[in-house]
């Protein structure tokens, strides 16, 4: 199979799980013989976005730029995977519309699980104040309606995601099976005296 350039973009509240989701995917292509980019929006902030601010225009500065550069990636044969709050719904369209093949991925969790997951606090300081202009609290975040994929981070387990992930994407052909596994003599063994008993063999 022909490595196919395309973009998957994981959107979610902070702490929802798009990097750690992210990291994992990268994993699981590289090992199916996938040429693969990660761009994590914190990584983008310090390097392709300096001097960036969080104001509505900054934010969108900043999503342009991811995409932008996903698209280069894709349309020459990398699999580009971003992972970005992207909280606002015109401008992740806006990026959607650059890619031959976007995957929006929308890794949903509730605030009360955010907080109590945070380990930095950043949510009780803003549901108190302390913090302006965070994402989900007193800035909106716009979640998405019609994403390829959705997961719940609160009620599945990591695992349990990314096998909806790579289910999808081997579905639309985007990247191939997993190689199988050989079996040991002794899960064959098994297997066959299991068969016996059923009288299937």
């Amino acid at each position: 199979m022909a490595n196919k350039g395309f973009t998957i973009w994981f959107t979610g509240l902070s702490g929802s799980g798009k990097t750690t989701l992210a990291k994992k995917i990268e994993r699981e292509l590289l090992t199916r013989g996938l040429g693969v980019e990660m761009l994590d929006g914190d990584v983008v902030r310090t390097n392709l976005s300096k001097g960036l601010g969080f104001s509505k225009e900054d934010r969108d500065t900043n999503i342009r730029r991811i995409g932008f550069v996903a698209n280069l990636l894709a349309r020459n044969g990398a699999v580009c995977i971003c992972a970005a709050i992207s909280p606002y719904k015109d401008i992740r369209d806006e990026v959607r519309h650059l890619h031959q093949d976007f995957v929006e991925i929308y890794t949903e969790c509730s605030l009360d699980a955010l907080t109590e997951r945070d380990t930095k606090g950043l949510y009780k300081k803003a549901l108190a104040g302390e913090i302006t202009g965070f994402t989900g609290v007193d800035d909106p975040y716009e979640a998405p309606e019609d994403a390829e994929i959705t997961v719940n981070t609160e009620t599945e387990s990591i695992d349990q995601s990314l096998d909806t992930i790579m289910a999808h994407l081997e579905s639309k052909g985007l990247v191939p099976p997993a190689p199988q596994q050989d079996m040991s003599a002794d899960e064959e063994t098994a297997i066959l005296a299991k068969l016996k008993t059923l009288n299937f063999v």
